[in-house]
């Protein structure tokens, strides 16, 4: 199988990239192929709602010239896509949250006979880090990805959330258990 993960977090060697880390080195021993997107080192522009990708229902249209259209063929290209995303203000980070609203050229007739998702029929998983609780914490963040799914027509099957994350040298031997079990379950997803 072919995962795309893509880590939101500002920080490309935080909490939130150690624990993806484990889940993506369990999942390559797995013998699965692993597509690594750093948001960080690209750059995606918000969406501007021209809706000129409306008029492409069979790629994504955006006329943006960015790197956010490349990184959409490569989630169209992947079978399952593990998101990552320190919780920031009870949401995903500003990174993640620009290349989500790009999502919107993937899907033409979104709620009508005529509703094509350019992502139809993939996995989408969650990996959340929190410096906090989980409770009244990370649910506006989960729910963000949830509806993601369903607006893609995919299929939301999992989250796995690290509450309490201080520091990535801090990580303890169960959170690291924690992300390879959830790698191993995301392996045996079809």
């Amino acid at each position: 199988m072919k995962i795309a993960t893509v880590l939101g977090s500002p920080r490309k060697k935080g909490n939130t990239s150690k624990v993806l880390g484990w889940m993506e080195q369990a999942l390559e021993q797995l013998g699965h192929r692993v597509d690594r997107i750093n948001v960080v080192d690209h750059k995606v522009n918000g969406c501007k709602g021209c809706w000129t990708c409306k008029k492409s229902p069979d790629k994504p249209g955006c006329p943006q010239k960015d790197d956010a259209v490349g990184i959409l063929y490569r989630l169209m290209d992947s079978d399952m896509v593990l998101y990552a995303s320190p919780v920031y203000f009870w949401g995903p980070t500003a990174q993640i949250k620009a290349l989500i609203d790009r999502h919107c050229s993937l899907v033409t007739g979104y709620s009508t006979a005529q509703w094509q998702s350019l992502m139809e029929g993939r996995k989408i998983g969650l990996v959340v880090t929190c410096e906090d609780a989980e409770e009244n914490n990370t649910e506006m963040l989960v729910a963000t990805f949830k509806k993601l799914a369903d607006y893609l027509k995919c299929e939301y099957w999992d989250t796995l959330v690290v509450p309490f994350t201080t520091t990535p040298d801090a990580m303890t031997d169960e959170i690291r258990q924690r992300a390879i079990a959830y790698a191993h379950r995301s392996a045996n997803v079809t």
